[in-house]
């Protein structure tokens, strides 16, 4: 493997460390406890000869608290590369698909964010042989978590470029969703696996941490540095994928909700009121977005 890297200079806020941690592993209890399964909660579907993603059967909010999010599996001669690795629970699932498809073993997983329900069962990925790989960016957030025993082999900063198997896989530093977020972009096939700057589930808002450091005003600009690139579809962090026509329309949309909650914003109105005209106006404001984003919106959007 070849990492060529690229360092950004950013500014960002401090935030508070414990509510940090409630955050990111809010989710980790649900996952830890999960029923036993009379049969697999996710399944394959393929998107190219070599990408595949690993989706929940049911696409809303309870299966993204108790499973995570979508995992892409690329496959080369040389070895598999994971993006993302849902909930640590969720590993043995993980493997058993990827070895429905190829004899070939896990040799990376890049993680889009640090998140749970993203990043739960990177530990274990690695400790199976895996080399795990995250924008150093989250890597500090991964650090901040009480009781961190491990974190990534590898870090990188603004951008870089892997080759696995004559395959070429860049990674590109944006902020937005959290200070770090990574897409990962497949040019041979012109995809892009967003992580959680896209979630195409109904009634899950598009959401910002601030307490991971990311922001609205970026988020789109996120967006902005995915349509430069050259793809026909994208896999997002949750829900089944979408064509580039749709990227521009949410594009539009996250703009739209953005200015309208500054507008609100500057009337005065209370965050439960700007909740209520956006879920009316947008359907934007549904749970996790009244804890996660709005409060930093309220300081955010002035």
């Amino acid at each position: 493997m070849r990492i060529v890297s690229v360092s950004l200079m950013r500014y960002f806020p401090k935030w508070n460390s414990l509510l940090l941690a409630a955050l990111l592993f809010s989710l980790a209890p649900l996952a830890s406890s999960l029923p036993a399964q009379t049969a697999p909660p996710t399944q394959l579907r393929k998107v190219k000869d070599n990408i595949y993603v690993i989706e929940n059967k049911v696409a809303d909010l309870d299966s993204i608290q108790h499973y995570g999010g979508n995992v892409l599996v690329y496959i080369t001669p040389a070895g598999v590369l994971l993006v993302d690795c849902k909930f640590e629970p969720m590993h043995d699932d993980i493997v058993a698909k990827v070895k429905s498809l190829t004899d070939k073993p896990i040799k990376y997983v890049v993680l889009t964010h640090n998140h749970a329900d993203h990043a739960g069962g990177a530990q274990k990925m690695s400790e199976s042989g895996a080399t795990v790989i995250i924008s150093k960016d989250d890597m500090d957030n991964m650090a901040r978590a009480p009781k961190v025993t491990w974190l990534p082999e590898i870090s990188y900063s603004g951008s870089a470029v892997l080759h696995l198997g004559g395959k070429e896989i860049d990674l590109i530093e944006v902020r937005g969703h959290t200070k770090g977020d990574t897409l990962v972009y497949f040019p041979a096939e012109k995809i892009v696996e967003t992580g959680d700057l896209f979630a195409t589930v109904e009634n899950l808002p598009y959401i910002v941490d601030y307490t991971g450091g990311g922001n609205w005003t970026d988020l789109s600009g996120e967006v902005d540095d995915l349509l430069k690139l050259d793809f026909d579809s994208i896999v997002p962090g949750h829900g089944p994928s979408i064509g580039r026509a749709e990227v521009v329309k949410t594009r539009e949309r996250i703009v739209a909700i953005r200015e309208r909650f500054r507008e609100l914003n500057r009337e005065g109105k209370s965050a439960d009121e700007i909740r209520e005209t956006l879920l009316k106006e947008y359907n934007w404001g549904n749970p996790p977005a009244p804890q996660m984003s709005i409060p930093g919106m309220m300081q955010e959007l002035k």
